[in-house]
């Protein structure tokens, strides 16, 4: 546990990590917890309620650990997880762990070209989904040979029924006795050059998180901290930014089914169930500071943490006046997560700023050969090699692993600077990923899709500024002979890449074009098209 201090230094100088020789993810966070104490309060689209012990879910984790061992699945076999924020997304982590498997989360509004990637990719065994995901599974399933079980909480044709299982299964496992540098989870990046990289994490790669998620949220845990988050959990933001670390501290989760972010019903949800700590994306918090208003009864957080955007001077006068605290931004990307972040007890909070290294994690803006650089220049933000949170490689790809890398630092692919205070302040970015409502989109997955269109020629996506979402995705398209640059044509092209990516990742905003700008080796120049607009 991050520990407490009277400043900043003293709180690094007295941080030391405990990471075990052997160590498990499930079992740290569900085993080793009081089996009467409240671990999830879940919520359906209906508003239904159930709430669940961790004993409740250490029994049903153990029965999917031996229903999945019965079905042939081995330690290092894939599993996917296509569901939503549901009870059964977080046993389905939890057994996986246990059972020696390496978890792939995979976000319920992927299309079936985003789906066969990672799936294929992985070469998952087995997914756990249901009624909605079974659907988009049907028409890949013949081209994945290495899956072999598919699972469906709702049921389904050509699936087995997961509860019809786990009610036959037996309630003790066994867990297995994994290493903390064992593979834990693959959790697919945005495709930056290419296509989606899988990042490969260790078990240890949890405790990694931990301090990541302690300053922001004003030395979490604390007596009645009940976390929330509308992230999705397969994202990292959602998984291992909320729920895993207040299931290893014993933190009660509240987990909500939303198919959309209503910002009234956020504000209703902390009131109603007391939630003190969540972590909100900074789309979610700009749209409820557009619903306006004073401070609203019952909603009293401890700690709000943000990040994958700056937040802004007014949205941080915002959170004081309307949620009673200081939201603290933080940073990280899917590869080494949490490592920069901002505690207002500690250090004032600057606007703009992504805060100071989280204690632990030793950073540095570097040149293009890995040297730091002095306070106030630009360059890469570099995090040092051997960090726990950082991630053990990219599946199936050591080029790209290499290429990670420069001398002893990981290179995030931002590009920032740090002031005489250990400040960092974000530049921009080195690679041709976005961040739209929080999420990282790549653009060069986008293209390949959008080039896909019977109609499209040549595609070249760009983001473009968005007063709620910061950034969205603009194509511009050159069509193929016989086709005309109508709306109804722009529309049809968006769905298009709405159904086989994500719902969050098609174009906004759509420009049919005769040309574009080229270098003389072909490389089409974005920024042209981002001055353009």
């Amino acid at each position: 546990m991050l520990p407490k201090g009277s400043s900043y230094e003293e709180v690094v100088r007295r941080f030391r990590w405990q990471v075990p020789q052997r160590y498990n993810i499930g079992v740290d966070v569900v085993d080793r917890q009081r089996v009467d104490q409240l671990a999830l309060i879940f919520l359906d689209e209906q508003h239904c309620e159930q709430r669940f012990s961790f004993g409740d879910i250490r029994q049903r984790s153990n029965r999917l650990a031996n229903v999945l061992r019965a079905h042939g699945l081995v330690r290092g076999d894939r599993i996917g997880i296509l569901l939503p924020q549901a009870p059964e997304t977080a046993i389905a982590h939890v057994a996986a762990w246990k059972a020696g498997l390496i978890s792939v989360p995979l976000f319920t509004l992927f299309g079936e070209d985003a789906l066969e990637f990672r799936l294929s990719n992985s070469g998952a065994r087995a997914i756990i989904t249901d009624e909605a995901g079974l659907a988009k599974l049907q028409p890949i399933r013949s081209r994945l040979p290495d899956l072999r079980s598919i699972f469906a909480v709702s049921g389904g044709d050509g699936a087995v029924d997961y509860h019809s299982e786990l009610a036959r299964a037996k309630p003790d496992f066994a867990p297995v006795d994994t290493a903390a540098d064992d593979p834990a989870l693959i959790i697919y990046t945005s495709g930056t050059t290419g296509n989606p990289r899988g990042a490969l994490h260790a078990h240890r790669a949890l405790l990694g998180h931990l301090p990541g998620v302690e300053m922001p949220h004003q030395f979490f845990p604390a007596p009645g901290d009940l976390f929330w988050t509308p992230a999705d959990w397969a994202w990292i933001g959602g998984l291992f930014d909320v729920l895993m670390p207040a299931w290893h501290h014993g933190v009660p989760v509240l987990a909500h089914r939303a198919r959309k972010f209503d910002p009234e019903e956020a504000f209703d949800l902390m009131a109603r169930y007391r939630v003190r700590n969540a972590f909100m994306p900074p789309t979610a918090l700009k749209l409820m500071r557009q619903l306006g208003g004073p401070r609203r009864p019952g909603v009293e957080p401890r700690s709000i943490g943000s990040g994958g955007e700056a937040l802004g001077a007014e949205l941080l006068d915002w959170g004081r006046a309307v949620l009673g605290v200081t939201i603290n931004e933080f940073y990280g990307q899917t590869e080494c997560n949490l490592i920069i972040g901002n505690n207002a007890q500690l250090f004032p909070v600057r606007p703009g700023s992504m805060g100071r290294a989280i204690p632990g994690h030793r950073l540095a803006i570097v040149d293009d050969g890995g040297a730091p650089l002095p306070a106030g220049e630009d360059g890469h933000i570099g995090v040092r090699s051997g960090d726990p949170v950082m991630f053990l490689e990219y599946w199936r790809n050591p080029q790209a692993t290499r290429d990670k890398f420069v001398g002893d630092y990981l290179i995030t692919g931002d590009i920032g600077r740090q002031d005489k205070d250990g400040y960092f302040w974000f530049r921009g970015r080195a690679d041709d990923v976005i961040t739209s409502a929080g999420y990282r989109i790549g653009l060069a997955e986008i293209e390949d899709c959008l080039m896909k269109h019977p109609a499209v020629a040549l595609a070249a996506a760009v983001g473009v500024p968005d007063p709620v979402r910061t950034e969205v995705v603009k194509a511009f398209l050159v069509l193929k002979a016989g086709h005309g640059g109508t709306p109804a044509l722009a529309r049809e092209i968006q769905n298009f890449v709405k159904t086989r990516l994500a719902a969050h990742e098609y174009p906004r905003q759509v420009e049919f074009v005769e040309t574009l700008p080229m270098t003389a080796t072909g490389k089409i120049i974005r920024r042209e098209l981002r001055q353009r607009g």
